[in-house]
């Protein structure tokens, strides 16, 4: 259910975002593919999408890092198997902050990544200003 539910949600907000990034493709674009001669499908691949993601790739990263937020959901959901197991670890260790922290620091290293990852490509993709 939780799965579902995340995949529902993300999904309505970056379908938002990729037909938002879609139409702010100038018609004239499109237009002046058509008079060259290129198909539907050629306009959308070679003139429509490359100027597309200049504009999607910032919010997408948003949504991207909000999926990865919002996944820590599922702790709530699996709540009684975590205590159990931190319960056990705190029994026989003591060493609950550390369990905490560890699951913290895999959240940190997950939106890092991602946030890194998604600014490398906007770098590759932008306009090179003359």
């Amino acid at each position: 259910a939780l799965t579902s539910g995340l995949v529902l949600y993300t999904a309505a907000f970056i379908g938002e975002v990729v037909r938002a990034g879609i139409q702010s493709v100038s018609k004239g674009q499109v237009e002046a593919s058509r008079a060259l001669g290129l198909n539907g499908f050629q306009t959308l691949r070679l003139i429509v999408f490359p100027q597309a993601l200049r504009v999607i790739i910032p919010p997408l990263t948003s949504q991207y890092l909000n999926l990865v937020k919002n996944s820590s959901l599922a702790i709530a959901v699996g709540y009684p198997d975590v205590f159990y197991v931190s319960n056990t670890i705190q029994n026989q260790t003591g060493r609950a902050v550390e369990m905490i922290s560890l699951v913290m620091l895999t959240y940190l290293l997950i939106s890092l990544l991602t946030s890194v990852l998604m600014n490398w490509y906007n770098q590759r993709i932008k306009l090179v200003e003359r």
